[in-house]
């Protein structure tokens, strides 16, 4: 008899094939928001419609320092992938009250902030990210429940 995945593996490979149209190499991550298991809207890293992605223009790179004081560089010619699926939920007025989130890492504080103001309920990253010290403490405060599958930090490259 085949085992069938479990409901957060399911919607985590969603996810992680969402990420792959993704338009940034630095960061195909996907995100899949759910409501009752099931899937309301996708998202995946990308420019906003009708800008240059990263794969055709290069990136935008900026400096960023966390709450720890540590410097990274990251891209910021693209919109996060939950950023993205929440953008294109309310593109069609779609409500996300107590929705799941599946996502490829610990979303950064910004998404994590979108999230709460949605009213999720949870969020399910495959993996952390390397400064989500802000949005896992944003998280618990707002009571939002936060589940890592694989407990490792997310690596990519110019971290």
């Amino acid at each position: 008899m085949a085992q069938r995945p479990t409901w957060d593996e399911y919607f985590m490979k969603m996810a992680d094939m969402v990420g792959e149209r993704g338009t940034c190499d630095r960061g195909r991550s996907g995100c899949v928001i759910v409501i009752d298991k099931r899937v309301i809207v996708t998202g995946y890293v990308g420019s906003p419609s009708g800008q240059p992605h990263c794969d055709d223009a290069g990136h935008l790179m900026q400096e960023v320092t966390d709450e720890n004081g540590n410097k990274s560089m990251h891209c910021v010619r693209t919109i996060h992938a939950e950023e993205n699926a929440i953008l294109q939920a309310a593109k069609f007025g779609t409500p996300l009250k107590n929705c799941v989130i599946y996502c490829k890492m610990t979303p950064c504080f910004k998404c994590a902030r979108m999230i709460v103001g949605i009213g999720a309920s949870r969020v399910v990253a495959k993996k952390r990210y390397h400064a989500d010290k802000l949005s896992i403490e944003l998280f618990k405060a707002a009571g939002v429940q936060f589940d890592v599958l694989e407990n490792e930090v997310e690596k990519y490259e110019n971290q």
